[in-house]
């Protein structure tokens, strides 16, 4: 079971004696990380290589996609074409596939994103553009969840080798999906943590980030959190857990914490730096 978080240079929970962590302090702590930075722009492929070589060899990275890939802006904004959004991205995350360090793409759709024909048609467009990429889906419109598709739903994702990512969010009505903690691809299965907060999330003022995911996880969800987690790791070859609760700065501690719980201990970290003064 691998834990990380969102980033890596603002959790200095991790190592209190810097203001901020470079990749190379983060990869001593954890094996870990969800880069979100390629959702806004992709990167050259020697910036890629640069975090693959800053990070011991069993250090995996989670990596949304970028924003047009699900959606949520017009490739035209951004490209000349469909075709050079792709190839594009493909190329930049070349290095991170060959290394053998990527988790998965993150594929984090908009709320708009419901359970239609059409968006499923889209679903299997991206699996055969990515070939045989790890691809991990969170779904935010709850239709997915639904009884009456449900089992078409799964079966579906199974066979197309997709992961639904498992997600702890707050339970608000028509703004959240539920925890499904389902396996569809048994080589891997990625949770992200979002915190419970209902009034932050559905917080609508301009200072929207600082509240929706701001959450403490108490032992006693951590200790439920285990059991699930525990269960989900029976069934895949490798589960990875991303806690995203940082408005106030508590993921670090909350990953740390479950860490303690479940006694779980990572061999071939990158060496910590010792600081003379």
């Amino acid at each position: 079971m691998l834990l990380g978080l969102t980033s890596w240079s603002e959790h200095t929970t991790l190592d209190p004696t810097k203001r901020k962590l470079t990749l190379q302090d983060y990869a001593s702590k954890l094996p870990l990380v969800e880069i979100d930075t390629l959702f806004y722009g992709i990167k050259e492929a020697s910036v890629i290589e640069k975090w693959v070589a800053d990070t011991p060899d069993n250090f995996r990275f989670v990596v949304k996609t970028h924003q047009c890939i699900t959606l949520h802006r017009d490739w035209r904004e951004f490209f000349e074409s469909e075709k050079e959004l792709y190839h594009r991205f493909i190329e930049s995350m070349q290095p991170m596939l060959e290394s053998g360090k990527l988790a998965c793409l993150l594929l984090q759709f908009p709320p708009f994103f419901d359970c239609s024909s059409e968006h499923i048609v889209y679903l299997k467009r991206l699996r055969r553009i990515f070939k045989d990429w790890p691809l991990a889906v969170e779904f935010r419109h709850d239709s997915w969840f639904e009884e009456a598709v449900r089992s078409e739903m799964l079966a579906f994702m199974q066979e197309q080798a997709i992961s639904i990512v498992v997600v702890d969010e707050p339970q608000v009505q028509g703004q959240s999906v539920p925890w499904f903690s389902t396996v569809t691809n048994k080589a891997f299965v990625l949770v992200r943590l979002h915190g419970r907060n209902q009034v932050g999330w559905t917080d609508k003022t301009d200072d929207w980030r600082k509240k929706r995911t701001l959450y403490d996880y108490t032992d006693t969800e951590l200790v439920e959190l285990a059991k699930d987690l525990y269960r989900l790791e029976r069934q895949t070859s490798e589960l990875a857990v991303i806690f995203n609760n940082n408005s106030g700065g508590h993921a670090a501690g909350n990953c740390l914490r479950l860490k303690e719980l479940m006694k779980i201990e990572y061999q071939g970290l990158n060496p910590e730096q010792i600081q003379l003064f």
